[in-house]
């Protein structure tokens, strides 16, 4: 209800009505004037409200009469008089029914009842009533009204001084709310012309309005009441204290900040009075130094009072928050005085109000930024800012520096704490967790034992102090520890928060500006006002350093998880706020701070300490207190939860790491992730230090390069708690979070972040050189991470980020550089399989590039790194084999890049990539890239460290060359196209086409190129790969060659196959004679393949028949070519150097295949002879497939397909002569031209090594050299036309040759036959043949032929001579067969008798033919043939074999019953003159050999031998003897000597006893006897001569026998008991047999034949032979029994003395 409506006029009308009638009632008695003054009041009072109109106008126009009587009444000083008209009177107020003069009589009036001291309360609510009603109190009124009030305020009664103190600040507040209602009114009005400056005159300011002037004046006297002067305007004061005074002062700031700022007298007073005093009051806090009381000072120092000083502080905070734009210069003094306080000198209450200031100063972030525009920037100024920020950071940490070490412990409660986590105080309070009751650890700081609790002091943003207002207090009250460091932590954020979120809100603001500005002008480029910049700049720079220095310090002693985030955070937001500002000094000096939090204590991480030295040596000092950047101190009480390797080259044992290390990295990845785009250059230090961490963490990269916890395996010593492993996946999602998100970084961040990971890695790498310990792949990792996500625009990170993980993949550690080949083949494969856009395919430039760092990898040499190479070109094969097209030679480029040094795995994965393009890809693939897949394909074959990928590889060649087949017309027309394109572009460059195998068209070319690479494997240095080569070249070129145009033909048959041969001839003669020990494994190599060069022989003969084949299947393809004799004679001088290779297989393919181009039909009894050859080299025949006996030792398993077989034996077939046409071989100059070779070969195959023995040569073998006379007759039977003498004599030289070559022991039992067996080994017969071809061609052919009979004859008898004279080889010592040791390499002479015998034959049998042929008799072959056997006859027993002499006599038998015929016949032409002594010389010898019969002989073998002796001597007397008279004299004299000499020395002396009787070749001896005495006793003896001679032989017998007999006799008398010596008795039982031979042959003949003188010696052994009856020996007895009985005959009577009429 309002003081004005009709109802409270009225309720006021009969109050005041009451009231007068209380008074009156009171005063009655005591006072009668009060009495009737309130009468006459009621009167007045009825009389105003009978008027009706407007009574409250009127009764404040008779307010001074209303109001009279309640003066009065005060003025009787009656406590209840005065309390009812006090009462009444503010009632009266409360309606403003008051006028001025009444007010001033209430003034008056309540002045004295304060002197008096009465109802002191009351006054103080009547003045307050009065005030704050209306404004009628003004000017002097007014400030007796302040000063009554003032007055109360300092009386004895505390309730009175409070409610008057309330009352003062009611008042003061009044007088300001008048002028400010004041200026309102008046705020439309012109403003009066401004005031004269410099106005002294203080009483008086004429300017102003009336309340205005009020408030002046109340203002101006606070002032002087402050500074203890005497007021202008409150005359009367009598105390005042400065604490109140401040108070007031303090508000009025406070509350009315406009009047002084829109007043220029009140801002006047603001400067001149105000700041001079604040600035005087706050001497004694500078002045003073704690701990200076020490010692007495010269003059005493006011000490600081706290309520003064915290009020000055509170003023000054209000100063500078209104006012600062007046007193920018002051404001620099009150400013830096502040940061005084905070020193550490002061005392603690003064930092503490301090602190809570500075804290109200930092929640104005614009009021910093003015501070910053005004002192930090100008030039001659303090850098008040910079100052504010680096003051608190040094106040912080003075709070950690224990000041006096005396009681340290005191001050640090938990010296030393255990570092677990749980401080050693329990200064938690009583947890309420689950209500379990365990202990909360109370947030604090702690550092180096100083332990400082943090409290919650006010929130966020707002400064709520606790001391500032402490304004009851006067004593400086304790200050709880902590506090000031609690403050100071919340005015660090607070400052960090305010700062950094304004700069951003404008830098937004602005870079919207700028957007909008773009779009409407896109032309021009926008350009901000630089001024703003420069500022947030300047701000950033000015307090970095000093933020930082505190914001480090607090983190490294911060235990209360909040706090540390709350640090992280003003660290993170500074760090972004720099970079978006491009400050690269404090965010890089940001980013290191929580790098180094990160990481554990000390620990060394080179990018982050280079970057803080850079700091510290920035040095700056506040106030002379130097700040350094503090580094983490190492005993932090930190709950540890994870324990691991440090990422560093030398061991460094474990580190440790802590929930805070864990928290700020997850606040660097915070960084990272949302501020990635400014961090620049600082990505490095980011990633350096979360590589660390991931390293310590054990985390380990995975596929695509999202990091993992790595398994326990891998650091032993890594320890995490369960805390930390529920963190990690969320770490480690963080982590590739952060990487994924750089697909939203624009490119030169992405750069950055590039560059980064980049140098990082490389560190990463130096680190790991030298050493096998796990390198750090996180820089790996995360470059295949960003490499992913940012698909779309690889081609500005694709060379940076390839090249670099190129040098990892060249790294020599082997996990590093596999990290980076995984990275860059799972890049490689990303990026042909991402859907780029244009398609790849249409983008031939963006597919290059991705697949040429694939081709750089084949320039690494680790194995490992191409294993993943050639991975990585399977998976695209795979997947993209289809759409490579262009990329087809970089693809086959990287699969042909292997080489011998790699292992086996690499080649085998490579070949799988190799497998699936012949496979697969051929049709798809340009034609001009199969000769680089023939390329490549035939470097497979050539590697040498997988035998079986060279062997299938050389079987893709075969494929590739069945596609080309199928698909011959497309590729023709495909190269045919490129070709004119490459030669179109040749001549435009003005350079020839260059190309293999030029002039031959490309699809010939291409044929070529793969015939080139087979003739390559051809020579490989495997024997396995050289055949399969062989094979597959001589095939394809079998079975495509007619695609191949005539011309090329040429090339194929000069470059391919005589290359080839001849590579084939150098390496096979230079080839090693090593053995090569069995291969590896189990493997076993056979005999004939276990060196180099039997090896290499297979490989000969292989390339050499298939050669000689195709020149017998295209023989007439190839004559069409010009220079077939040319060929001819170069593959005739192949087949010549392989046949006199030192090695048997060879030399026998050679004639194999000589024979296969000479179209000689092989005779059936081949194949038995490749029998024999491959029993010769040690392989069971039942092996032998007939078709594949094309050489010794040939490999049994052959490969080929039947059809092929048939194919290749047919060939001859295949492309028959044109009918009509002969063989051309018929041309005689090819003819002549093959003899030569073969005349070349057989010399020098067959001629006896030269050196000597010891120096083993090479012997050829029984197989090759009977094909090499095999051969002969064929080839004969086409020269035999020219065959000359000289041709004869040729051969004859190089079949004695071939007979006199020996064998090899090995072999030997496979050759000979069992020693016993007489048979002919193939080579004998050959030879045989061969002779006997000539023979028969020389009986059929011209008279002129003929001559060459005794030529025949004299090679045949060279070979009979062997019998018993083997031929020598050179100096080679042969053994005899049987002798010979199969097991040792000795040379075995073979047992030539059965060829000698079989040569024997063929002579008897030739001359049986041929004796009367003239050339015959004239070259004496009789002779001859007696001369030759001659060596058997006279050996006999000692003949090799028994049948050689019994043949040779027959022979000799057979011979001369053809022979002496004729020989008599021609006796007068002397042609067979020479031919009688060797006849006589060879019987001699044949009938007394020199050798003895074998001891074994048995007697019916003994006795058949000596009737052959018997046969010859009755040849003699039937065929010589009688025809005496036509033979010469000599010869008959030896025949009769011969004879005599057959009748006493048939003796053998080593005959057993028992046999004796029979060996003593009685029979022969009786035939010579009766012979010789036939022919001696003969009536019919030509000459006395002869008679004589028979005549001497008998007496010479008859004395001898004597002789012996008397010997012997005396013998044995001497010998007594003892036998006589064997021989004795021997000769002793001859003599005695001789005796009874010759009596029995003188009985037989005529007696006038006998010599008369015979007779008598005969007689005069008798005595002799009696004498012998004594001797012991039986067998003497026995024949002298024989001896003595024929003397019977002589036992008559004596006759007459005349007998035969001789006396």
């Amino acid at each position: 209800m309002s003081t004005s409506s009709p109802e409270a006029v009225k309720k006021l009308l009969e109050n005041m009505q009451t009231d007068l009638r209380s008074l009156s009632m009171e005063c009655k008695k005591k006072f009668p004037p009060v009495k009737e003054a309130a009468e006459s009041g009621i009167v007045k009072i009825k009389t105003i409200a009978a008027r009706k109109t407007d009574i409250l106008a009127a009764l404040k126009e008779n307010s001074s009469e209303v109001v009279q009587p309640f003066l009065m009444g005060c003025g009787t000083k009656e406590p209840k008089i005065t309390q009812l008209c006090l009462a009444a009177i503010q009632r009266l107020m409360s309606h403003e029914v008051v006028s001025e003069a009444a007010a001033g009589n209430i003034i008056n009036m309540l002045w004295q009842l304060m002197e008096n001291g009465l109802e002191e309360l009351k006054l103080l609510q009547t003045v307050l009533v009065l005030l704050t009603t209306n404004t009628v109190v003004h000017d002097e009124v007014l400030s007796k009204a302040i000063v009554l009030c003032f007055r109360l305020h300092f009386t004895k009664d505390n309730i009175t001084n409070n409610t008057a103190a309330a009352t003062v600040r009611q008042v003061v507040t009044v007088v300001f709310e008048r002028m400010v209602a004041e200026d309102e009114r008046f705020k439309g009005i012109a403003e009066q012309p401004p005031p004269v400056q410099g106005n002294t005159n203080r009483r008086s300011v004429s300017t102003l309005r009336p309340s205005a002037k009020d408030a002046y004046m109340l203002f101006q006297d606070l002032c002087q009441l402050v500074n203890a002067d005497a007021p202008y305007w409150l005359v009367g004061m009598t105390e005042m204290t400065r604490t109140f005074g401040l108070e007031l002062l303090e508000s009025v700031l406070n509350d009315f900040p406009g009047v002084f700022l829109q007043h220029q007298e009140f801002s006047f007073l603001l400067k001149e009075r105000v700041c001079p005093l604040v600035i005087k009051l706050f001497s004694p806090n500078i002045k003073f130094r704690q701990g200076a009381g020490a010692a007495a000072p010269p003059a005493p120092v006011e000490k600081p009072y706290f309520p003064i000083c915290m009020r000055l502080l509170r003023v000054v905070s209000v100063l500078i928050k209104h006012f600062y734009s007046l007193l920018v210069t002051e404001c620099e003094i009150f400013l830096s005085l502040l940061v005084k306080f905070l020193d550490g000198e002061k005392p603690q209450w003064l930092r503490a109000v301090a602190v809570e200031s500075v804290h109200r100063l930092c929640v104005q972030p614009h009021l910093l930024c003015s501070f910053c525009q005004s002192y930090d920037m100008k030039q001659h100024s303090t850098k008040v800012f910079r100052d504010i920020v680096n003051a608190l950071g040094s106040f912080i940490q003075s709070l950690f520096i224990v000041p006096n070490a005396g009681n340290a412990a005191a001050v640090s409660a938990p010296a030393g704490g255990s570092g677990s986590g749980t401080l050693g105080t329990a200064q938690g309070v009583p947890g309420t967790g689950g209500g379990s009751g365990t202990l909360t650890t109370q947030a604090a700081f702690e550092y180096r034992g100083t332990w400082i609790p943090l409290m919650t002091v006010s929130v966020q943003g707002s400064a709520k102090a606790t001391y500032l207002e402490m304004l009851d207090k006067v004593e400086p009250p304790s200050i709880p520890e902590g506090y000031a460091m609690s403050v100071a932590f919340s005015a660090l954020l607070d400052l960090v928060r305010g700062i950094t979120s304004m700069i951003e809100r404008e830098l937004t603001t602005e870079e919207e500006a700028a957007a909008e500005f773009r779009e409407t002008h896109p032309e021009q480029e926008w350009k901000p006002e630089p001024g703003a910049h420069l500022v947030w700049e300047e701000m950033v720079n000015a307090s970095w350093c000093g933020l930082l220095a505190a914001l480090s310090l607090l983190l490294d002693a911060s235990t209360d998880e909040a706090a540390t985030e709350n640090i992280l955070k003003a660290e993170m937001t500074m760090a972004s706020l720099c970079g978006r500002l491009g400050l690269v000094t404090p965010r890089d000096a940001f980013i290191t701070a929580i790098c180094k939090a990160s990481l554990p204590p000390h620990y060394a991480l080179t990018v982050l300490s280079s970057n803080t030295s850079n700091l510290s040596s920035k040095a700056y000092s506040i106030q002379g207190q130097s700040v350094q950047i503090i580094s983490p101190s190492s005993e932090s009480h930190q709950q540890v939860v994870a324990v691991g390797q440090p990422l560093t080259a030398q061991p460094q044992g474990t580190v440790v790491l802590t929930a805070k290390n864990i928290q700020c990295m997850r606040t660097l990845l915070n960084l990272a992730h949302c501020h990635g785009a400014v961090l620049g250059t600082s990505w490095q230090l980011v990633l350096a230090t979360l590589q660390h961490l991931v390293w310590i963490l054990g985390l380990k990269p995975a596929v695509g390069g999202a990091l993992k916890p790595g398994r326990a395996v891998e650091g032993p010593s890594t320890v995490l708690t369960t805390a930390v492993m529920t963190d990690l996946p969320v770490i480690s999602n963080i982590l590739s979070r952060l990487f994924e998100s750089s697909q939203y970084l624009d490119d030169v961040s992405l750069h950055h972040l590039i560059n980064a990971l980049c140098s990082l890695s490389l560190e990463a790498m130096e680190m790991a050189y030298g050493n096998n310990k796990e390198p750090s792949l996180f820089a790996v990792a995360k470059l295949l991470e960003t490499g992913l996500v940012n698909m779309d625009r690889i081609e500005i990170l694709w060379r940076p980020l390839t090249g670099h993980l190129l040098e990892v993949c060249q790294h020599p550690n082997s996990r590093m550089r596999e990290w980076g080949a995984e990275a860059l083949t799972a890049l490689i494969k990303a990026g042909l399989s991402y859907k780029h856009d244009p398609p790849l395919a249409q983008n031939q430039r963006l597919q290059l590039l991705l697949l040429n760092p694939l081709k750089e990898l084949s320039n690494v040499l680790h194995a490992d790194i191409r294993q993943k190479q050639l991975e990585c070109v399977l998976q695209i094969l795979q997947s993209q084999g289809d759409s490579l097209g262009p990329g087809w030679p970089l693809v086959l480029g990287v699969i042909g890049a292997i080489r011998n040094d790699q292992g086996e795995s690499l080649i085998r994965t490579a070949f799988q990539c190799l497998q699936l393009v012949v496979t697969d890809f051929l049709p798809t693939m340009p034609c001009t890239c199969l000769q680089i897949v023939v390329d490549v394909a035939g470097s497979f074959g050539l590697q040498n460290q997988e035998l079986n990928i060279s062997l299938t590889s050389i079987g893709l060649l075969w494929n590739i060359s069945d596609y080309f087949f199928q698909r011959g017309e497309a590729i023709t027309q495909e190269l045919e196209r490129e070709e004119e394109a490459l030669q179109k572009q040749a001549l435009e460059m003005g350079e020839t086409l260059n190309r293999p195998f030029h002039p031959a068209p490309p699809f010939d070319c291409l044929w070529l190129c793969l015939y080139a690479k087979l003739g390559e494997l051809c020579v490989d240095p495997r024997p396995a790969v050289r055949k399969s080569a062989g094979q597959t070249l001589f095939s394809t070129i079998a079975a495509h060659g007619t695609l191949l145009q005539q011309p090329t033909w040429h090339i194929v048959v000069w470059k391919v196959l005589f290359q080839l041969l001849d590579c084939v001839r150098t390496s096979s003669t230079t080839a090693d004679k090593e053995k090569i020990e069995s291969g590896g494994g189990n493997i076993l190599i056979h005999h004939s393949r276990d060196t180099a060069e039997k090896q290499w022989a297979e490989t000969w003969v292989l390339t050499l028949a298939g050669v000689a084949r195709i020149f017998n299947t295209r023989r007439y393809l190839l004559q069409q070519l010009g220079d077939f004799f040319e060929a001819w004679e170069v593959l005739l001088n192949h087949i010549q150097s392989a046949a006199l290779s030192k090695n048997n297989e060879v030399s026998l393919a050679a004639l194999k295949s000589f024979q296969e181009i000479l179209q000689i039909v092989t005779p059936v009894k081949d194949s038995d002879k490749a029998g024999d050859a491959l029993a010769a080299m040690g392989v069971p025949p039942v092996l032998i497939d007939p078709l594949s006996a094309s050489g010794p030792g040939r490999p049994l398993v052959r490969s080929d397909s039947l059809v092929e077989r048939l194919t290749r034996y047919n060939g001859a077939e295949l492309q028959a002569p044109p009918p009509g046409e002969e063989s051309a071989l018929e041309d005689s100059t090819l003819w002549w031209s093959a003899w030569n070779t073969w005349y070349r070969a057989g010399t020098e195959s067959t001629r006896p090594p030269s050196g000597p023995a010891e120096k083993l040569a090479f012997i050829p073998s029984q197989p090759f050299l009977t094909a090499l006379i095999q051969i002969f007759p064929a080839l004969y039977q086409h020269i035999k036309a020219n065959f000359s003498m000289d041709d004869l004599k040729k051969l004859g030289v190089i079949l004695h040759g071939a007979v006199s070559v020996p064998i090899s022991s090995d072999a030997s039992p496979f050759i000979l036959p069992s020693y016993t067996e007489a048979t002919l080994t193939s080579l004998q017969e050959a030879v045989l043949t061969a002779l006997d071809v000539l023979q028969k061609a020389i009986c059929v052919g011209p008279e002129n032929l003929q001559v060459m009979y005794p030529a025949i004859f004299e090679q045949l008898l060279l070979f009979v001579e062997f019998s018993c004279k083997p031929p020598q080889y050179g100096r080679v010592e042969t053994k005899h067969v049987a002798n010979a040791k199969y097991n040792q390499a000795e040379w075995v002479a073979l047992n030539y008798v059965p060829f000698a015998e079989r040569s024997l034959e063929v002579v008897v049998d030739l001359y049986h033919k041929t004796a009367c042929h003239k050339a015959v008799i004239n070259e004496k072959v009789q002779q001859n043939i007696i001369k030759t056997l001659r060596m058997p006859l006279g050996l006999k027993y000692a003949c090799p074999s028994e049948s050689t002499w019994k043949l040779a006599v027959s022979s000799l038998l057979k011979v001369l019953s053809i022979g002496l015929p004729v020989a008599r016949q021609q006796a007068s032409s002397g042609k067979f003159d020479t031919m009688w002594p060797e006849l006589a010389n060879a019987f001699e010898d044949f009938l007394f050999t020199k050798s003895s019969p074998p001891d074994n002989l048995s007697i019916q073998e003994f006795q058949q031998n000596e009737s052959i002796d018997v046969e010859v001597v009755q040849l003699i007397s039937t065929e010589i003897l009688p025809f005496a008279n036509f033979i010469p004299k000599d010869f008959v004299g030896q025949i009769m000597t011969m004879l005599n000499k057959g009748s006493i020395h048939s003796q053998a002396p080593s005959f057993t006893e028992a046999e004796i009787d029979v060996r003593m070749r009685e029979e022969f001896s009786k035939v010579c006897f009766e012979t010789l005495l036939q022919f001696s006793f003969s009536n019919k003896v030509s000459t006395p001569q002869e008679g004589y001679i028979s005549r001497m032989a008998l007496s010479v017998l008859l004395k001898r026998a004597q002789d012996v007999l008397r010997r012997y006799v005396e013998d044995e008398r001497l010998s007594g008991r003892c036998p006589l010596p064997r021989q004795q008795v021997t000769e002793i039982i001859f003599v005695l047999k001789a005796i009874s031979t010759l009596m029995d042959s003188l009985k037989k003949t005529q007696p006038e034949n006998v010599d008369g003188n015979t007779w008598a010696q005969v007689i005069a052994l008798y005595p002799t032979l009696v004498e012998c009856i004594t001797c012991s020996s039986s067998e003497v007895s026995a024949a002298l029994k024989e001896a003595l009985g024929p003397f019977k005959d002589f036992m008559q009577p004596p006759a007459s003395k005349v007998q035969n009429g001789e006396s």
